[in-house]
Parts: structure tokens; sequence; C-alpha cells
């Protein structure tokens, strides 16, 4: 059976991917689950596994080309398949041999199977940079976001030698090797006149033109509503720590965390905000999975906790860490990246008061949270100091309407100052 290796779709706006490394040469045999490629999207660096087993017979896409969505690659198959329709195009891996996600079809049949492929090069350590590095014959293997840098300030980078995981060159690779030299020694008997700053243009990053692509487009289509609420959570921070009291630090429930389970089922109360939109078509969704706001060196992402409805505190608090751990890392799933529902955005860490967010299409809603500060309150006639959190709902007009927005806000709030509801 011949299966044709496909460039996947990581996310609805992604377009095309370029493929990075070929992991196996014409003629290799190939297990199913092993991985054959490394490719570059939008946000990550994913490596491609085999979907079937086979000999790896053709590969049609040569290192470095950007190939669009759904366009085929390579081709598996038998070693006596007949694959002469693929004659056309085709460039001899210059990797080799290799380890092991999936992004294949079968050639017979008419839709591409659901890739299955996974984010990868976490960082490593920050070691030296020699002074001077070899020049490199063949592929060098460099990060997207150092090749990028690099392209943009005229660097070779042939001539570094890279610091990342294998050798991998890395942004700081490329950064040191452009870093400006000393300023000289100026004597004391001159004058010293500051240099005057120069405007310099600097390119947007892939991820940072994803990112403004789909902001704009969130607020041309989408007629945000915004609904603004204190939420009290003196009685939540009492909770909180006496959860943490009984629990290793391994796992430890965050301020976030209660804000993500108050949500999972404040949205089981309320499932027209747990939609997506395309069109005119509105998807309401049977799980929450609920985005987390994560701030990158190269910008904001936003992956999911799945299914965070049927989770307890404690496994969102372990979900959570371990997202944001993988995030950092590189090492998201794809259903991570594209499943989200629902999105909370939370600054309060950085002691913003207030954020109003700008939702993520197709999603139709995202909650900003601000800090929990001290402030006063009244309580049964008295003025009292409580911890005060603003939270701010930014809802699609098309799909929901204020009063419904309202009351999702009332449940979140009841949840969180009563939140013993929040484990029953």
């Amino acid at each position: 059976m011949i299966s044709e290796v496909v460039m996947p779709q990581m996310g609805a706006d992604m377009t095309e991917g370029t493929v990075l490394r070929w992991l196996k040469y014409e003629g290799d045999p190939v297990t199913r689950g092993e991985i054959i490629a490394e490719i570059e999207t939008d946000k990550a660096n994913v490596e491609i596994e085999a979907f079937e087993s086979g000999v790896f017979r053709k590969v049609l896409a040569a290192e470095g080309d950007v190939v669009k969505v759904g366009e085929v690659i390579a081709v598996i198959a038998a070693a006596d398949d007949d694959i002469s329709q693929y004659a056309e195009g085709a460039a001899t891996p210059k990797a080799a041999p290799a380890s092991n996600g999936h992004a294949t079809r079968t050639a017979s049949a008419p839709a591409v199977e659901t890739a299955a492929v996974r984010p990868i090069e976490a960082s490593a350590p920050a070691l030296p940079v020699e002074a001077s590095a070899p020049a490199r014959e063949g592929r060098v293997r460099a990060s997207p976001l150092a090749r990028r840098i690099a392209e943009e300030r005229g660097v070779d980078l042939r001539q570094l030698r890279g610091t990342g995981p294998d050798g991998r060159i890395v942004k700081r690779d490329v950064e040191a090797a452009v870093a400006p030299p000393p300023p000289p020694v100026v004597p004391t008997a001159a004058p010293y006149a500051p240099p005057t700053p120069e405007a310099a243009p600097v390119a947007m990053s892939r991820m940072r033109q994803t990112i403004a692509r789909r902001m704009s487009q969130s607020k041309r289509e989408a007629p945000h509503y915004y609904l603004l609420m204190d939420i009290d959570m003196t009685e939540a921070a009492a909770f909180r720590a006496q959860i943490n009291a009984t629990q290793t630090d391994d796992v430890r429930v965050s301020v976030n965390d209660l804000i993500v389970r108050a949500c999972a089922l404040a949205l089981q109360l309320h499932p027209m905000f747990n939609t997506t939109i395309t069109g005119d078509e509105v998807t309401r969704h049977g799980v929450q999975n609920v985005c987390i706001g994560i701030a990158l060196d190269e910008g904001l992402i936003a992956p999911a906790i799945l299914d965070a409805g049927r989770k307890t505190l404690l496994q969102i608090a372990a979900d959570a860490k371990d997202l944001a751990a993988r995030a950092k890392g590189g090492a998201l799933r794809p259903e991570e990246i594209t499943g989200g529902t629902f999105t909370i955005s939370n600054l309060g860490a950085y002691g913003v008061e207030t954020l109003v967010a700008i939702i993520q299409p197709p999603q139709t809603a995202i909650l900003g949270v601000g800090a929990v500060a001290p402030q006063p309150a009244v309580r049964d006639g008295e003025v009292v100091v409580r911890q005060i959190m603003e939270v701010a709902l930014s809802a699609d007009h098309r799909v929901t309407d204020g009063a419904q927005g309202a009351q999702l806000l009332g449940d979140i709030k009841r949840l969180l100052e009563q939140p013993l509801l929040l484990i029953l």
C-alpha cells in the first residue's frame, strides 16, 4: 500500500510549512510511528511520524522547501509498489538515520489522514560561544528563529558553532556573533558626547506575524462586547493556602488554577460561551478545553488544558504546570495548540489591575484577569479590607449577548467566592 507523507496543518491559519530535515534516505525501511522528518510551522518545529510501515521510496520536497499544507512531500510504499506517478520532482535527503509524529495518507484515499506530529527542540543551558568556528559543509542545523535573525543581520550560519541540543545553532549564538564591540574608552580630557540612537527597522518574526494576523482578524470580524466585574478572592486565597499546605512542592495550586476550574464549571452551565465560529456556523463543544496564556520570548501562546471540566483542581494544577514547561521547551501537542474552546489571559503576576483581552479566533469568548490586591469593601455595614480581583469578559456579540455574559461572570464569581464549590 502506498502512503503519502503530506505537510500537516498545525492550526486553522497555517497555510504552509518548511521542510527542515529529512531523517531517512530513499530506500530505508520505515516503521509506523518512526520519525522521518522535521518541519517548521509558524509557532514551532515539529517532528513528522510515519503513519504506515514500508520503504521510504521517494522525497518530493527538499530540505528548505516551503510547502503548502496538504501537499505530498514524500512517499512510503512497499518495495514492489508502482510509484511512477511520483516521478516528477524529487531531491534525495542529505540528512540521515533516525529516530521517531506522522502526517501521511493512503494514495488511493481521497482525504488526508489527521496528522500526528509533536513539537521539538527544547532549550538548553547557555554555553560559551567559541571565538571562531570552522565553516561547515552541507545543511546547517539551526532553529527557525536563529535562521531569521541571521538572515536579517547578514550572519553566515556556517561560521557559527551551535550551543543548542545536538550542536544546533540557536538565537543566542547568532546574537553573540553580531554583538557590538565594547564602546571605545573616551579620554578624560575630552567631553563625552553620547551617540545619537538611529532608527532601525526590525522585521516581524513569523510568530509575531501570526499573532498580528489572528488578532486583526478577531477585531475585524468579531463584534466584541466587554463586561467587567470585581471578585472577592479572600476566601479563595485561604482555601488555596489550606490545599497547598497538604501538598508537595511538585503540585501546588495557583490562583490561575482556581480560575480555570471555576471557568470550566461555569462553561458547563453556559455552553454558548464554549463555542467556536466559522462563517455563519457556530459549533458548541461538549468538553471544556480551557486555554491559558503563556508568555514566551518570541510572543504569547495560549495552549489548552484539555477536558478541564472533568478534571479535579489538583489535576488542573499539575496539567497547567506541565503545559507551561512544555510550551517553553517546544514540546506541545497539536491538539493543545488547536483544540481550545475558551481562553483565560492572566496578567495578575505583573501587577496589572485590569486586562481587557482580544478573543482568540475561532473561539467566541476570553476572560482577562488582573491582580489580586487588598481593597476596602463594605461587609455587613462595615468597611473592611478584602482581596479583590477584577476580571473582564470579552465575548463575540454574534453568538451571545450582554445579559448572558453577565450570567456567566456571575457564576464564575459565585464559584470563586465560595471555593468549596470547586471541589464538589
